[in-house]
């Protein structure tokens, strides 16, 4: 039996927080967090004037005519200036202070700018949370960091121009996490900045999904990879090999039916029994020693820990889940019992 470990997980029933790690090649647990977009803080000014009119606010952000250098998002990082170009009205079309982007570029506030000058909107080394040595392709496109022991994920989005959203994408995960710096921000790590290039076909084959959206198979089609198929569903190429006994990496035909969720591969925190429809979609889960709700939830494919919860509402009472744990601190629940893994299907009991 495979079993892949994963380090630590729990949140307790009133309310705790729990911090987790798949070991498989950083892999990462679901966890909502919302996405960052590359843009100073600014505080709030309440005004009195009337609301802008459409025209007047289209006036407002300027049009520039120079060439750009984007990212693998559309995250454009550099952009070369034509004749009229002004620091301040690059700084508002970018969403930046004008101070920003002179320090960026080694020059000050107010300079005028030479047609043809390549300016840079992004940092041009380590910065405050963002340390670590970065690569770049030709283009100066950064393309992966080493992390440093102080990185933070508010460090890395600012530095490299890229939202969490698409942080994660570029390391086929469904979200990035941080807690104290030991989960997806970990010292001595290589994350990814950008996604490879894939075939437009990719990803279009036929999804089977459970009760919450997630997609728990899929068949490939013409065009599909690893890497195709990781970037849409959030899976590695170490889980999808993990998942599909028999499957081997590089050799990926169409019409081949693939696991995405863990589901029959056993994991440190979810050891138990399952039981699912005819087309493999899980429907209930029987507790074991040691597991936690986390790991279940990743086990079966839940987005977020809420869907869990929202499978199990007690009938009565008001208490979050009616399933019963057998320590809190640790949170584990209590084994033998049979829980909802479909929303489709959800198991109200009355409260423990």
């Amino acid at each position: 039996m495979l079993v892949l470990k994963i380090v630590g997980g729990s949140k307790m029933r009133k309310g705790l927080t729990a911090t987790w790690a798949l070991a498989t090649g950083l892999l990462l647990l679901p966890m909502g967090l919302t996405s960052c977009s590359y843009s100073e803080p600014s505080s709030a000014v309440v005004s009195t004037a009337a609301p802008a009119s459409p025209a007047s606010t289209a006036k407002s952000k300027p049009v520039l005519g120079g060439e750009t250098q984007a990212d693998s998002f559309g995250n454009v990082d550099f952009y070369t200036t034509v004749p009229g170009d002004t620091l301040a009205n690059v700084a508002v079309t970018y969403k930046l202070s004008e101070a920003k982007v002179a320090e960026f570029n080694g020059i000050q506030p107010g300079a005028s700018l030479t047609p043809g000058t390549k300016l840079r909107l992004i940092p041009a080394g380590p910065t405050t949370g963002a340390k670590g040595a970065a690569t770049t392709d030709a283009n100066g496109i950064p393309t992966s960091v080493v992390l440093e022991p102080e990185d933070t994920l508010s460090g890395i989005t600012y530095r490299f121009n890229i939202t969490e959203e698409q942080l994660a994408e570029a390391n086929k995960v469904p979200f990035t996490y941080e807690k104290g710096n030991v989960y997806f921000i970990q010292a001595g790590h290589t994350i990814q900045l950008q996604k490879n290039p894939v075939d437009s076909r990719s990803g279009t084959g036929t999804a089977v999904n459970n009760s919450f959206g997630q997609t728990v198979f899929y068949t490939t089609v013409e065009g599909d990879s690893f890497d195709g198929i990781g970037y849409k569903f959030r899976v590695t190429t170490a889980q999808l090999l993990a998942y599909n006994p028999g499957l081997v990496e590089n050799q990926l035909g169409a019409g081949s039916k693939l696991r995405l969720i863990a589901g029959d591969v056993k994991i440190e925190g979810a050891q138990g029994t399952y039981t699912a429809d005819p087309e493999g979609i899980p429907l209930t889960y029987t507790t074991a020693p040691g597991d936690t709700e986390r790991q279940i939830s990743f086990r079966f494919g839940m987005p977020d820990l809420a869907d869990l919860e929202a499978a199990n509402r007690p009938s009565t009472g008001t208490g979050r889940v009616w399933y019963e744990f057998s320590d809190l601190p640790t949170g584990h629940l209590a084994p033998g019992q049979v829980i909802s893994l479909s929303l489709a299907r959800p198991i109200n009991k009355p409260e423990a």
